[in-house]
């Protein structure tokens, strides 16, 4: 089967966040399963000036009224598949992939309908005809769009799926900004008060439509969680369905991780004790193997749960712990953390910053990691937390209910949840994990090594997203 990823970005080209994690990792799964898979990309300027490829095809136009559009193609062979390049300077050859250090681009909406016209030009000058084009996100929501108003009859029999990774990005833009789909002879169909919503666009015209994991894919079903997309999706609930992702267990191992003080394994937890001290050394905490030490790193966001965590705080300190959190955003978070942290200096570090040493010395050297999301479409710390043998705080939402087991369900527990959307119902859930680190230790070891032998496979992602492929073309 072709199968052609068009993504905005790829782990290990180029990053801004964990849709590239997803760009880099199912391909190549997909790719070890025998498929005949390719990649097409902007050619951004940081890979331009990492990569310097040469053209493979003659210079492209695209044309609309008005404008016309002259871009070169560029490849790559990667990991043994091919990343084509749509290169045009005019709207890639910038520092930032989205924005620049203060706002995002004003011609975002033009840039990416641009690009998705582009990846259909890209593959037909390639005469590259693929069974499927599978789209990620809003950069690439009008891609199936004008796959289906089409008419060179190239893409016949190309099927395309729409993967949303998070709802809440949208791409809402003025139709008066994007010359690439203005004068298109069916656009208004999808304009509504002068704006187009491509990521309605997306699943609205896609064959299939998919989301990260199952329980974010029934969220989605819900006034409450599909951010305003509740109709469109429940239009499409036939043609719906989640596919957990995959971790990538090559860089997040505790066995062989190269940012740890000490490895270890599910056969020998010691040296965690290492990772823990260590940690705490290195945020200004005092050193105690034994308090509990509850760790967090993520961008500090409403999404992530501060409405829950900022008002418990006072609460958390009258116990016997440590909390370690990692991450920039809002800077009114920066601000109350960092106060906080002043206030409470032998129980509570904040780094107001990100590395991805930092970041794995959380994972290995905290006993709890703490996700509180007010949603979470999948979810990959929970992940690198069982894998490292640190439990999970989680709220039941997205794919953290998808992937925590928790306590109380009497079997196979690997985490604690709670699921009421409120900082009461938070501290009750780190009071009972409390409780069970102190009282309970044999069974929380326990717990421990049950996370660290549980895994979520991209190979086991790319047979369900293959079953899926073929149910295209059987119906």
């Amino acid at each position: 089967m072709k199968i052609v990823f068009a993504i905005s970005e790829v782990e290990e080209l180029v990053k801004t966040g964990g849709l590239a994690d997803v760009g880099k990792a199912l391909p190549l799964a997909l790719h070890s399963e025998g498929e005949d898979v390719a990649i097409v990309m902007p050619y951004y300027k940081s890979i331009a000036d990492t990569f310097h490829l040469d053209t493979i095809c003659d210079t492209q136009t695209l044309f609309t009224e008005g404008k016309v559009y002259h871009f070169d193609v560029r490849a790559l062979a990667w990991h043994g598949i091919t990343v084509y390049f749509v290169d045009y300077p005019e709207y890639f050859m910038r520092d930032g992939l989205y924005s620049n250090a203060y706002d995002a681009y004003e011609d975002n909406g033009e840039r990416f309908s641009f690009f998705s016209g582009a990846v259909l030009q890209t593959l037909q000058a390639l005469s590259f005809t693929p069974d499927v084009i599978h789209c990620h996100d809003w950069h690439t929501a009008m891609l199936p769009y004008l796959l289906n108003h089409e008419r060179s009859g190239f893409f016949e029999q190309t099927k395309t799926v729409f993967t949303i990774h998070n709802a809440a990005f949208q791409g809402v833009h003025s139709l008066e900004k994007i010359p690439f789909l203005r004068h298109h002879p069916h656009i208004f169909s999808q304009v509504h008060g002068g704006y187009i919503n491509m990521l309605q666009t997306g699943i609205e015209c896609a064959s299939k439509v998919t989301t990260v994991s199952p329980n974010y894919a029934d969220e989605l079903l819900t006034d409450l969680g599909s951010h305003g997309l509740h109709e469109r999706l429940v239009k499409r609930k036939a043609d719906l369905s989640g596919i957990l992702n995959g971790c990538d267990y090559s860089q997040w191992n505790p066995a062989t991780d190269a940012y740890l003080p000490e490895n270890y394994s599910v056969d020998n937890l010691q040296p965690k004790r290492v990772c823990k001290t260590t940690l705490q050394t290195r945020s200004g905490l005092p050193e105690n193997a034994g308090v509990p030490l509850i760790g967090m790193v993520c961008r500090l966001t409403e999404q992530k749960g501060f409405g829950y965590i900022l008002p418990i705080l006072d609460d958390l300190v009258q116990h016997n712990l440590q909390i370690v959190i990692v991450g920039t955003g809002n800077p009114k978070v920066c601000m109350d953390l960092g106060e906080f942290a002043q206030q409470h200096p032998t129980q509570f570090a904040f780094i107001n910053g990100f590395s991805s040493e930092h970041a794995h010395l959380v994972e290995a050297g905290a006993d709890f990691f703490l996700m509180p999301s007010q949603f979470e479409p999948c979810g990959l710390n929970q992940m690198y937390s069982l894998a490292y043998g640190t439990v999970p705080i989680v709220r039941a939402v997205g794919g953290l209910k998808d992937t925590v087991v928790d306590l109380d369900t009497g079997h196979g527990a690997t985490g604690f949840v709670f699921d009421e959307p409120t900082p009461r119902a938070l501290l009750a859930c780190i009071r009972r994990a409390l409780l069970f680190y102190y009282e309970w230790p044999t069974q929380f070891k326990d717990m421990q090594e049950r996370g660290m032998r549980t895994r979520f496979t991209w190979e086991a992602a790319a047979k369900d997203y293959l079953r899926l492929y073929l149910a295209m073309f059987q119906a």
